[in-house]
């Protein structure tokens, strides 16, 4: 698959300083902020600061550095937003059968109550 990245994708503004977002953490390859549409009381996406458009582009082009912050962030926000006893959800969705909406990787990180079926059967 050929990642064609878009720079005009409400991600890539956020990081540019156009649009304001509700910052959880940023480090320097990451930054998690507070959904604007919540689907839980914890509803938090947290995006690479490179530009990667999938999960699967991003843990095959990430340099070492990049990764290892990405993943030490989101550690960090299960254990600020207090999700690590009860559980959370985590959800990434890659391109069009996945319904990605935003081409710019990032997960969202749920929790705060019980989230039900992953799936509709």
């Amino acid at each position: 698959m050929t990642y064609a990245y878009d720079d005009t994708n409400i991600f890539a503004m956020i990081l540019r300083g156009e649009i304001p977002n509700s910052t959880v953490v940023e480090t320097d390859h990451s930054l998690a902020f507070r959904d604007i549409h919540p689907q839980a009381p914890v509803h938090i996406l947290l995006i690479p600061k490179g530009k990667y458009v999938t999960i699967d582009d991003f843990a095959a082009n990430a340099g070492p550095e990049e990764a290892a912050d990405f993943w030490a962030t989101f550690a960090s926000v299960i254990e600020s937003e207090g999700l690590r006893e009860k559980g959370f959800r985590v959800i990434s969705n890659a391109g069009e059968h996945g319904l990605q909406e935003v081409p710019h990787f990032h997960l969202h990180i749920l929790g705060g109550h019980a989230m039900g079926p992953i799936l509709a059967r």
